[in-house]
């Protein structure tokens, strides 16, 4: 353990436990080893320990039956696919027995300059965010954030509302199809703001993209920001489902 570096003790643990479930050097059968034995490998007290399982177990990671241990949640990861037609529902296709999106909030905003410049438009231009959050099985694995130009799309919100699909959303507005301009990939640590959203404990790693959706003769329509909890979801780059 790094003591002075910074990072709280129990959040290096955290880490550590995730590791060791991935080599399987900290579970049997399924199961974590005890606190006890947990606090003398990592060289920490029990509270220690126990902080970060409880972050942990608040990820849906691990779950505690009493008196028997704590145990490790089916850890499969998502393959996400991100090719020249990324859609959200053929991703999910044969992983997930249930999948959909939530919209969690949308508002007119003024552009920024990125988003201008991507969708065509001037600096300050009214443009449509949308934050939509993606469950597979009950498991949150996407919070993502879309800009569409509000002139060119005004009835948007109102197609997704009833469809629960930005490509049927679309597809209502003329766009019957459309294609990845560009797909950029990064990780980072989870913000604040964004924690409750995909129930991550602080600390905990996400994927994030940066897409471009553009038609087919080349008009951009979509820009993109999405977040996905690294130990949910594994991101396959160039690849469609």
């Amino acid at each position: 353990m790094e003591r002075g570096s910074g990072v709280a003790l129990w959040r290096q643990i955290v880490d550590r436990i995730r590791h060791g479930i991935a080599d399987a050097s900290l579970v049997q059968d399924g199961r974590l080893q005890p606190e006890t034995s947990l606090a003398a490998l990592f060289g920490v007290n029990r509270h220690t320990v126990r902080s970060a399982i409880a972050a942990l177990v608040q990820e849906g990671f691990l779950y505690v039956e009493q008196g028997r241990g704590t145990f490790v949640r089916d850890t499969r990861r998502i393959s996400y696919a991100l090719g020249p037609r990324t859609r959200f529902s053929t991703n999910l296709e044969g992983q997930a027995r249930e999948a959909h999106t939530v919209l969690l909030e949308h508002a007119i905003v003024a552009a920024s300059a990125q988003v201008a410049e991507v969708l065509g438009l001037e600096m300050g231009d009214d443009v449509l965010k949308m934050d939509v959050l993606g469950e597979a099985d009950g498991k949150r694995i996407s919070r993502a954030t879309h800009w569409f130009s509000a002139a060119r799309f005004p009835e948007l919100v109102r197609y997704y509302e009833e469809t629960g699909s930005i490509t049927s959303a679309l597809s209502r507005c003329g766009i019957k199809d459309y294609v990845r301009r560009s797909t950029g990939v990064s990780a980072r640590h989870a913000e604040t703001s964004t924690l409750g959203d995909l129930a991550l404990a602080p600390g905990a790693i996400v994927l994030v993209t940066t897409a471009i959706n553009e038609t087919p003769d080349g008009e951009a329509i979509q820009f993109s920001e999405t977040l996905f909890p690294a130990d949910r979801v594994e991101l396959l780059v160039g690849q469609d489902r």
